[in-house]
């Protein structure tokens, strides 16, 4: 039957589309890969048929281009398509992740932002999330403009390190001047989120204020 006859909602796009990936056989899978069929053979009987011929994913997986333009319906762009998804599929699979940063100091922190953000024009403030190795689990800016203790809303920030299942955080944001001196809501900012921390199990370790190749740790000047 070729695939013209099968009901729309029974082909394979439009069953992965509807139900996922996942719920879609090897064949259906080859058969979104392959595209069309041929004058007399729907898409899934060459799926089919090339599935038979190398036995299945084990062979399948390691055959040429030449070796898929071998069998009758398969032309060298169906091959290549064929050939591209195999290869990225190994890919994917040997991707190992890469080390994470790990911060065992205020310096190793700063290290970690300082060429970003000694140049910004206005103030951001960054928060870094944490594992229990004190591995670096994300990065994300929090808030860009003069810094206020009214503004930066500590539900935000453990919000998102309740989701990634953080262990701890160090936050830092820069002063576009260039001279990491502290102020005074500097200070407020950092034991608001240390509050705050203190109830929820997750550390805050450091605030870090960025400068022009120098910065300042809140947690050395005794503030944490």
């Amino acid at each position: 039957m070729l695939l013209k006859h099968v009901p729309q909602e029974d082909r394979p796009r439009e069953r992965m589309v509807r139900l996922g990936a996942s719920h879609l056989s090897n064949q259906e899978l080859l058969a979104i890969l392959l595209g069309s069929g041929t004058r007399h053979e729907s898409v899934m009987a060459l799926s089919s048929r090339v599935w038979a011929h190398f036995e299945g994913i084990a062979l399948l997986k390691d055959a040429t281009i030449e070796e898929l333009t071998a069998i009758k319906g398969i032309g060298h762009a169906k091959a290549i398509m064929v050939k591209a998804a195999l290869e990225l599929g190994k890919r994917i699979h040997s991707h190992k992740v890469l080390d994470r940063y790990i911060i065992k100091s205020p310096e190793d922190g700063a290290d970690y932002v300082m060429e970003e953000m000694r140049h910004l024009h206005q103030e951001h403030f960054v928060c870094l999330f944490l594992n229990t190795k004190n591995q670096v689990l994300h990065r994300q800016t929090v808030f860009i403009g003069s810094l206020n203790a009214s503004i930066v809303h500590p539900r935000e920030i453990f919000k998102e390190a309740v989701k990634r299942s953080t262990a701890s955080i160090i936050v830092a944001h820069n002063h576009p001047s260039g001279d990491p001196t502290p102020s005074q809501e500097d200070i407020l900012v950092t034991k608001r989120l240390m509050e705050c921390g203190k109830m929820l199990g997750i550390e805050v370790l450091d605030h870090l204020v960025i400068g022009d190749r120098k910065f300042v740790s809140l947690k050395e000047k005794g503030y944490l």
